[in-house]
């Protein structure tokens, strides 16, 4: 019988934190803050705001700080973040959105792989899906 010896990096279960790095970040905030409705929970300055959902952290935060990398043009896919919520809310979502100015970008669809899903974008370009299994 073999042993399976676990490295440091077995012993990593979950993601707890997501860092977006913004190219307009005031825009960004009141998306997330206003529109998204996710509540602050620290901003540890201008250029660091983070937000709780659940037991993860989403951060927001500007290009040039810790990292020199340049913003990549706009218009450039940088991510994609789920949200999961139970499965008649995902259409309840997307009307509160589009309520608020968000544009679908795909429609509320049941997929053949067993979710439920509806895509927008946030002020940045990025993808965002809001799902339920079904």
């Amino acid at each position: 019988m073999h042993r399976v010896m676990m490295n440091a990096l077995g012993h990593i279960r979950q993601l707890d934190y997501t860092v977006i790095y913004a190219r307009d970040l005031a825009a960004m905030r009141h998306f997330y803050e206003k529109v998204m409705e996710f509540p602050v929970i620290n901003v540890l300055s201008e250029t660091w705001i983070e937000f709780g959902l659940g037991a993860n952290r989403l951060a927001l935060t500007a290009y040039g700080g810790r990292f020199k990398d340049v913003p990549p043009p706009a218009g450039n896919l940088c991510l994609q973040l789920a949200f999961r919520v139970p499965p008649a809310e995902v259409a309840k979502c997307a009307e509160l959105l589009e309520s608020r100015g968000v544009k679908m970008v795909l429609p509320v669809t049941d997929q053949g792989f067993g979710h439920r899903t509806v895509f927008f974008r946030d002020p940045d370009g990025n993808v965002l899906e809001i799902y339920a299994e079904i």
